[in-house]
């Protein structure tokens, strides 16, 4: 069991990675503007992601984090945590990702993978869980919006890839070759 715990760390550690480093080299403007319809914004992600995390690690186990009690209030707005308000820096958001994970750490490291907790925003006949199942979440939840980070990045930059030291794309692609075939497919079914 410890091995599978510390492989669905190492996930979740790539999944953060991935997440965090799509802030990287671009201003903040670009960080924070929304380029789909539902506002998704590379900050927001981010923020999202942490304080997700805070709940999940957090709440979940019975180590609250004050700074993020108001996920728990009646009239939360469901959107806070999409996004920065102005006066919210980029470094206030980024300082908050490595709080809350530095807690999350140590709830994952305190905790056997059977440890129970309870997801109160769940509904009751699933809200019991253990940190394996909340470890599993969590990595979906991260590499989803790693995912969602992507397309947002690519959209600003033309940035596409896993990491800044390794794209996990094809070297020397052809990709306006590639899109236009693409395109052709596309325009072939219309």
């Amino acid at each position: 069991m410890a091995d599978m715990k510390q492989q669905l760390i190492d996930y979740l550690t790539q999944g953060r990675e991935a997440l965090l480093w799509k802030l990287e080299g671009l201003d903040d403007y670009d960080v924070r503007r929304p380029l789909v319809p539902t506002g998704t914004n590379l900050l927001g992600l981010v923020k999202h992601g942490a304080i997700t995390a805070g709940g999940y690690f957090g709440i979940t186990f019975d180590r609250p984090i004050d700074e993020i009690a108001w996920v728990l209030d009646d009239d939360v707005d469901w959107l806070a945590d999409l996004w920065a308000p102005a006066e919210e820096s980029r470094q206030d958001v980024i300082d908050l990702w490595h709080r809350l994970w530095a807690h999350c750490d140590e709830t994952i490291s305190s905790l056997p993978l059977d440890a129970p907790g309870r997801v109160p925003w769940w509904a009751d006949d699933r809200s019991d869980v253990t940190l394996g199942r909340i470890l599993l979440h969590m990595t979906a939840e991260l590499h989803r919006h790693a995912g969602h980070a992507d397309i947002v990045r690519e959209l600003i930059d033309g940035a596409a890839g896993l990491r800044a030291d390794n794209s996990n794309l094809p070297d020397g692609q052809d990709w306006q070759s590639h899109h236009d075939r693409v395109e052709a497919s596309a325009h072939a079914h219309r």
